[in-house]
Order: structure tokens, then sequence, then C-alpha cells
């Protein structure tokens, strides 16, 4: 009965450092500062090839596209307008 009760007992704190550990992990995961940290990684790789650094011209090419044609449609609904 004490083998049974001191197994029970190790299964019991190894998942409690288990549960601890994951508990740990999901409060950095969710912390702001490191989803901060992913989403600027996430856009900094979409212009700028990570691992060699070189910029990804074809991207800013395209988002500079459409603010440059928002510009226009939104010049060209003004000069309607007034």
């Amino acid at each position: 009965m004490t083998n049974e009760q001191t197994a029970l007992e190790r299964e019991i704190e190894e998942t409690r450092q288990r549960l601890a550990s994951t508990i740990d992990q999901l409060a950095h995961r969710a912390s702001p500062k490191t989803i901060v940290g992913r989403e600027v990684t996430s856009v900094k790789a979409h212009f700028v090839d990570l691992e060699s650094g070189a910029p990804r011209t074809d991207n800013i090419i395209k988002v500079a596209g459409g603010v440059i044609g928002a510009i226009v449609v939104l010049a060209i609904i003004r000069k309607i307008v007034n």
C-alpha cells in the first residue's frame, strides 16, 4: 500500500510540474511584449528577407502602389465633391 501511495504522490507531483511549465509557457506566449515581437517579425518578414537582410522589392512595390492608388482615389473623390 505505501509503494502505491508513494508512486501516486510522485505521479501527482510530476503532473503538477508539467502543468506549471505549461502555464508558464502559455503566459509567456500571451504576454503583450511577446505578441508585439511576433507581429513585428511578421511584418519585417513581409518586407525584408530575414535570412539575407535584402529588401523584398516586389512586396514593397505592391504596398506603395496600393497607397498611391488610395491617395489618387481620395483626391478624385475630393475633386468631385468640391
